[in-house]
């Protein structure tokens, strides 16, 4: 049997030179879990062993849930955080463990902007009415946003001053230092999903008249403001990232050749691994089914020089389809969520499915392959 390609290693490029070695091409992608029951971002044993699940699964990157850099841009108020000390001191012997079993680990960065302070998305919280934004009364806070809009259906936003923002970007560069502390490999800054960065970015969202907004410079001002400050903080041996929405979806809403401007010019800032979502600002109005966002994945990867490393999402769900989107040169990797909640072992079934070695721990030796 030939080699399969997607459990061929692969390195993330670094500033250093050295390089983020992966064992294979399949990546554990950001998902939001809502379990800090506290309240106060600090990650839980939940983190530990939803994460460390997935290493001992064979995941060669593993991408904790979008982790906010200040305690107003939480999606809910049961995220987690680096903002404090106290979330990095919890986030170590996560990251260590995680580590230990072979996997590469990293940290989505994010800010939700006008879609925070809501309940999350649980179906247990609906089942009790508990959906959108928190009122005030049960501890919903003021959001912000590049400018006041009631696009997403949720309490309007504040738009941000000038002074804000710039105090929003040295949040990012300050949760960057916590997060090489915490014992992160990568950073995922997370520009997709119609959160903060992606309310500067699409002009369904952004209606300022300033340096911030109108042309697609001034609306890409405030990313790439904050990828110049991870940057600059991050240390040379680590990889930095981003997560993108190729599409919006939406008529006259940003859309896969501004994604793909965009891309080079995060290239050209340093950033090396690109993960291509879509949607997140409207009502949907794209593509369904197996592999949807597959071409944005191939747009960004044709655009960008060969050494960066571009990751498919979406409704990747089957071996034999995850090693065909790596062999015809769509994506360098696959990044399979909802399917590894299912299986934490996805990768090493895979592996199993398309006669490649797989990485599980020595205790798992009894296992049916």
């Amino acid at each position: 049997m030939a080699q399969s390609k997607l459990f061929t290693p692969v390195t993330i490029p670094t500033k250093s030179g050295a390089g983020l070695q992966l064992r294979n091409r399949v990546v554990l992608p950001p998902m939001c879990q809502y379990v800090i029951d506290k309240r106060d971002g600090v990650p839980t044993t939940w983190q530990l062993t939803h994460l460390g699940s997935m290493a001992h699964g064979g995941f060669s990157l593993v991408i904790t849930e979008a982790t906010a850099v200040a305690a107003e841009g939480r999606i809910s108020d049961r995220d987690a955080g680096l903002w404090n000390e106290e979330q990095v001191q919890a986030w170590k012997p996560i990251t260590d463990y995680v580590r230990s079993h072979g996997s590469a680990v990293g940290v989505q960065l994010a800010h939700a902007g006008a879609k925070a302070s809501t309940y999350g998305w649980l179906e247990e919280l609906e089942a009790e009415g508990k959906v959108g934004s928190i009122p005030d009364v049960d501890g919903g806070w003021e959001t912000f946003s590049s400018s006041s809009t009631d696009i997403f259906g949720l309490k309007p936003a504040t738009e941000m001053s000038t002074e804000q923002i710039a105090a929003s970007v040295q949040d990012w560069a300050n949760a960057a230092q916590r997060a090489d502390a915490a014992g992160f490999d990568l950073i995922q800054i997370h520009a997709a999903h119609g959160y903060l960065i992606h309310q500067f970015l699409s002009p369904l969202s952004n209606k300022r008249t300033d340096e911030y907004g109108g042309s697609f410079e001034n609306r890409t001002r405030y990313l790439r403001e904050v990828v110049h400050a991870v940057a600059e903080v991050w240390p040379a041996e680590k990889a930095l990232g981003i997560r993108l929405s190729g599409e919006d979806w939406v008529q006259d809403g940003w859309g896969i050749d501004d994604t793909v401007r965009l891309a080079k010019e995060m290239y050209h800032l340093g950033v090396r691994a690109f993960d291509l979502s879509s949607a997140g600002i409207g009502s949907y109005a794209g593509p369904t089914g197996p592999g949807y966002q597959v071409p944005l994945a191939q747009a960004v990867k044709q655009a960008l020089p060969e050494d960066a490393f571009v990751t498919a999402v979406g409704v990747i769900t089957d071996a034999t389809q995850a090693e065909h989107i790596v062999v015809t040169g769509q994506a360098d990797g696959v990044s399979i969520g909802r399917a590894a909640l299912g299986n934490p072992q996805w990768p090493n079934h895979a592996a199993q499915q398309l006669g490649a070695e797989k990485s599980y721990p020595a205790q798992y030796w009894r296992a049916r392959w």
